[in-house]
């Protein structure tokens, strides 16, 4: 029963429109182990985001997305730490990666988000169809939150025994940083480190009225 603001609104297309590019690079990108399991995540994130924007529950979709942005930033900047050959600096970001991926997604998610859409929100609203499957989904991302976790642990413990984050355990292709090291970069793929996703305006859900964005809170 809260008007959807335009700041929120265009947070919420441009993750769509993210999530979109990624289901369908998948198919041209480096074939990985889990490739099956992140087509899975990419459509139940998909589905999550359209299916909270129909029914107007866009403030939790808005923390999840916080959520998954949070680990994503330190990701991506660990990537292209080990693409510029900066290892300890790789490293460092992949194992402070590995904290903020298992803090937000193992301990925030679920003591947060999902405590509130499995029993709050009920208590709240009560039972409508598009509740469950409204957390169906959010259980199964819950899932594939614990198997990640499970590799990124096993890659951290492998970082903190050897020195070095090891080769990524869900790729047979990709190329480890030893072997970039003695292969030409023309001739060889680049490695990567992964783990594996509006104040004052009166707007409604697919109407929008003019207005400036909303402060943080």
């Amino acid at each position: 029963f809260q008007p959807l603001m335009p700041d929120l609104h265009y947070y919420y297309i441009v993750e769509l429109s993210f999530y979109w590019s990624l289901m369908f690079s998948q198919f041209i990108d480096i074939k990985r182990k889990d490739f099956g399991i992140m087509f899975t995540h990419h459509i139940v994130t998909v589905t999550l985001i359209t299916f909270s924007y129909v029914t107007n529950l866009t403030r939790v979709g808005t923390l999840t997305l916080c959520l998954h942005d949070a680990a994503d930033v330190v990701l991506e900047a660990a990537k292209m730490a080990n693409y510029c050959k900066c290892q300890k600096l790789s490293d460092l970001l992949f194992l402070t990666f590995a904290i903020v991926f298992i803090v937000s997604r193992l301990g925030i998610y679920p003591l947060w988000v999902l405590n509130t859409t499995l029993f709050e929100l009920y208590e709240a609203l009560g039972n409508f169809p598009a509740l469950w499957v409204f957390n169906v989904l959010l259980v199964i991302l819950q899932i594939l939150h614990c198997f990640w976790s499970y590799l990124i642990i096993k890659a951290a413990y492998k970082a903190i025994s050897k020195g070095k984050v090891a080769k990524d355990d869900r790729s047979d292709i990709e190329s480890s940083s030893d072997e970039e090291e003695t292969v030409p970069r023309s001739k060889t793929p680049h490695s990567t480190i992964a783990a594996n996703g509006t104040g004052g305006a009166n707007g409604t859900n697919g109407y929008l009225t003019g207005g400036t964005c909303s402060e943080e809170h």
